[in-house]
């Protein structure tokens, strides 16, 4: 029989800090779906988010504590919009839509 937890669980606190747009440190990360050098998907306590840049590094992730920094050229920081409605959006990408 499996543990099935029924606590609900505290939100995360989600944060965003850039500087001089070369280091990237986010709060309230709950799963990070791809990543590569030019972009990187994220859930986070707000919902999904894409980074858009040049030359992007996961420096450090911690799941167990929700933090992530990026390091390289970031060009833009979209959320989805909710419910994910229109076109072209994160999961639709995600799921080859």
């Amino acid at each position: 029989m499996a543990f099935v937890d029924d606590r609900a669980r505290p939100e995360m606190a989600h944060h965003i800090i850039l500087e001089e747009r070369e280091q990237l440190s986010i709060s309230g990360v709950e799963e990070v779906e791809s990543f590569d050098e030019n972009t990187i998907l994220l859930i986070t306590a707000q919902g999904a988010l894409e980074i858009q840049g040049e030359g992007l590094h996961i420096e450090k992730l911690s799941l167990d504590g929700g933090d992530l920094r990026v390091e390289g050229r970031v060009n833009a920081l979209l959320y989805e919009m909710d419910g994910g409605r229109r076109g072209g959006g994160l999961l639709a990408r995600l799921l080859g839509g």
